[in-house]
């Protein structure tokens, strides 16, 4: 589904990837591992279109998404790739209904169909009681729960989750990995996941580790 070709990256004089070959299949759950400063978190922007790379190009279902224009990239990013992050990023004047119904609303979809969407996403979350809580209302666990949520609003073909149980303690950690490989099995979804937890990488399909701006 992803095809990454040569990708380069460097900031200033410091060249952080240097010749990254990768593929993605449907379906896969993949861990990026490495040490702090390896490239990880930069790739991973890379592959959502978050940054650019110097040289390289992504084919993403044969489509060269750094070719795109902002505009086209901007659609493209909203349609088909979800992000987790290590912090959540809810807004805290938003509850958890129109936290998650907001990629959907941005997509155009009206707000009535954004919010029964949202609803949908969050009962699979096991958060059917927490439709109306702010963000400041829920324990670490949930909040992720509805960045979660909020990643898969609009059926995205990849999840990128950037450390996304850094914040959380042990159990939280755990269920939050538990999670990921429940959702590939009830929607089939491919989840790249940049991480330094051994144990949600050895849950993974491949592990896939950067060291020096290469992959090894």
């Amino acid at each position: 589904m992803i095809k990454i070709n040569n990708i380069e990256k460097s900031y200033g004089s410091l060249k952080v990837l240097k010749g990254i070959d990768l593929e993605i299949s449907a379906g896969e759950v993949i861990s990026i591992c490495g040490t702090s400063g390896a490239g990880k978190s930069t790739l991973l922007h890379i592959i959502g279109t978050l940054d650019k790379p110097d040289n390289g190009n992504i084919l993403f279902d044969n489509i060269s998404i750094h070719s795109l224009n902002d505009h086209e990239l901007s659609i493209f990013r909203n349609r088909n790739i979800g992000f987790v992050f290590q912090f959540h990023h809810l807004l805290p004047e938003f509850n958890t209904l129109e936290n998650v119904a907001l990629p959907s609303m941005i997509a155009g979809e009206s707000k009535k169909t954004a919010h029964e969407k949202a609803q949908k996403m969050l009962q699979l979350m096991n958060l059917s009681e927490r439709f109306f809580h702010k963000p400041a209302q829920l324990s670490g666990g949930e909040q992720q729960r509805v960045a979660v949520a909020r990643a898969l609003i609009n059926n995205p073909k990849v999840v990128l989750a950037d450390e996304p149980s850094g914040n959380l303690d042990t159990e939280n950690g755990r269920n939050l990995h538990k999670l990921f490989f429940e959702l590939r099995k009830k929607l089939n979804k491919t989840f790249v996941i940049v991480t330094h937890n051994e144990e949600l990488a050895k849950l993974s399909d491949r592990i896939i580790t950067i060291r020096d701006g290469k992959l090894q």
